[in-house]
């Protein structure tokens, strides 16, 4: 095979327990004057905000924060926080939490150095110039935003959830400190865990990976499926932690380069519709789309199973595939994710909207296997059944 490929790391990574307390150090070097803090107000009253905030202080950085983060943020908070704070000489942003923060922080920088609305900004290689240099510290092990040069927004008027892809949009630097983790709720470790993983196996099948983005994706669904059944069930495990936050980084690495597929597709518009958490949306599709793609190459799909768990001899690569999704099912309900027919206002008269919305994402086209829009409504009407067998038909 010959291989062409571009691979792009533009974050610089400080990876380590207590390395938050580098951050008025780092920001002082990347030129920050005036810091604006993007949390969320859970965040905004722990003592990770404090930390980050005294050594802002102790360096001599001034700083505003707005913590009025919510899940799956939206394009009218975005510009209400820009609104906010356009007139206050900010010259440096830092984004504090999950991917929710991290990427409002993200389009905050596009409003503050583009004029014009989010919306002109929507797909790919749409900035001018670079943001506002930005400093992320993730407080999660799922999203990979801290290293990745996308932000996924909800677009209130459509009920649809946009991405603004752009290079420019890359955070300068990434601060992972395992620590800050420590605290975080069984319930966001399963979901954020379960979204880190989705990121590595579908960059790992999708149909433009690469070798080096390869080399991230195998690797991270080791660890993650070693780890996160431990870092559910005793979230003051810094080992799990540890290894959990890594997997989650070079599964945002690797996605960032290869893309993604169905899952995210699906996950998506769920999301916008019912503002559905992501990492939820993602569990629930990833069984059911790992099944329907393995027609599309039963040996990568193989290779995902054994990382997970499986036991290749004497069987075939389409029965070692099959294998795995059978753990995906028992690893979603052994740290608690709950069932697509359990979530709140799920409406299966919405499914045909949910299918349409799905066919038309850009991460229908890195998809491993072809999907129409009636393969797509019948994936959400399976899995809300919570069918298996759907690579036979």
């Amino acid at each position: 095979m010959r291989w062409e490929f571009n691979f792009n790391v533009p974050t610089s990574i400080e990876f380590g327990n207590g390395t938050v307390n580098n951050v008025g150090k780092r920001a002082k070097e990347l030129g920050g004057n005036k810091v604006l803090i993007i949390t969320d107000k859970g965040l905004a009253q722990t003592g990770i905000l404090d930390r980050i905030t005294n050594s802002l202080e102790q360096e001599g950085v001034s700083y505003l924060i707005h913590d009025e983060i919510t899940p799956n943020p939206k394009d009218v908070d975005c510009v209400k926080a820009y609104e906010k704070f356009k007139n206050e000489n900010i010259d440096l942003l830092l984004g504090l939490g999950g991917g929710s923060s991290m990427d409002t922080a993200k389009a905050i920088g596009v409003l503050f150095t583009h004029e014009g609305d989010l919306k002109d900004y929507y797909d790919f290689d749409k900035l001018e110039r670079e943001i506002t240099p930005l400093i992320c510290i993730p407080t999660t092990s799922g999203t990979g935003s801290e290293v990745t040069s996308g932000s996924v927004i909800t677009d209130t008027v459509t009920k649809k959830k946009e991405a603004i892809l752009d290079i420019k949009l890359a955070p300068k630097l990434a601060i992972v400190d395992p620590e800050l983790t420590l605290s975080l709720p069984k319930s966001i470790t399963a979901a954020t865990g379960m979204d880190a993983l989705t990121h590595a196996i579908e960059a790992y099948t999708a149909n433009v990976a690469e070798p080096i983005s390869d080399a991230l994706s195998l690797y991270a669904i080791e660890l993650i499926a070693k780890y996160l059944p431990v870092a559910v069930e005793n979230g003051k495990d810094i080992e799990a932690r540890q290894n959990m936050l890594v997997g989650s980084m070079i599964a945002g690495m690797a996605f960032n380069n290869a893309d993604l597929g169905a899952v995210h597709a699906m996950a998506e518009p769920l999301g916008g519709l019912y503002d559905t958490p992501h990492g939820v949306a993602n569990s629930i599709f990833l069984p059911h789309v790992f099944e329907y793609n393995i027609p599309s190459n039963p040996k990568k799909h193989a290779m995902v199973a054994e990382k997970l768990g499986v036991k290749p001899e004497g069987k075939t690569f389409e029965e070692i595939a099959q294998e795995g999704v059978v753990l995906l099912h028992e690893l979603a309900s052994e740290i608690g994710i709950p069932k697509f027919r359990e979530l709140d206002n799920v409406n299966p008269e919405d499914f045909q909207f949910l299918a349409e919305g799905a066919f038309n994402h850009l991460c229908t086209l890195t998809n491993s296997r072809e999907l129409s829009e009636e393969d797509y409504l019948k994936l959400f009407q399976k899995t809300y059944e919570n069918k298996m067998e759907l690579s036979t038909h």
